[in-house]
């Protein structure tokens, strides 16, 4: 098989005095992600769906958050790491298409330096990086804005 798909989701609790990350970009809110890492929840999503189209398991596998040595780490590192993993097996990502779900803040200020961060990071181009943003419509979780969650999904092409 000379392709593979993942797919990646996470969801992490908002809380204040923590910044708000979302791939790898600083982003203005009165509240942040609560998380062992950064909880960069958009970096932890493309992560697991890396991971997962080799069926390498989960971030949790790589950076148990049990480990001391994660504590406040920069999820774009551990992106580093997990991208290191695909290209040692000879795989090299295709594109990556993802999803925020969050009630506030209006992330669409932000989402070309996301992408322009995550692709420098993966190596890529920014256009093989996909970012949306949605709301929840005030349902769930996400909705009553007790948390922000990702989805992301990732095509991998086997390298000749």
């Amino acid at each position: 098989m000379n392709i593979r798909i993942g797919n990646g989701y996470d969801i992490h609790r908002l809380v204040s005095d923590r910044p708000l990350i979302l791939g790898g970009v600083k982003i203005e809110h009165s509240l942040g992600l609560l998380g062992h890492s950064d909880a960069d929840v958009l970096t932890h999503a493309i992560m697991d769906a890396l991971l997962g189209a080799l069926s390498l398991g989960d971030i949790g596998l790589y950076f148990p958050p049990s480990d001391p040595q994660w504590q406040g780490a920069d999820s774009l590192v551990l992106l580093e790491q997990v991208h290191q993993l695909v290209q040692a097996r000879g795989w090299q990502i295709g594109n990556i298409d993802s999803v925020i779900v969050a009630e506030r803040p209006k992330l669409k200020p932000y989402i070309q330096a996301m992408r322009d961060r995550l692709a420098q990071k993966l190596q890529l181009e920014p256009e093989q990086i996909g970012i949306k943003a949605t709301t929840n419509e005030k349902l769930g979780p996400t909705g009553r804005e007790e948390g922000i969650a990702a989805y992301a999904v990732t095509l991998l092409h086997k390298v000749s």
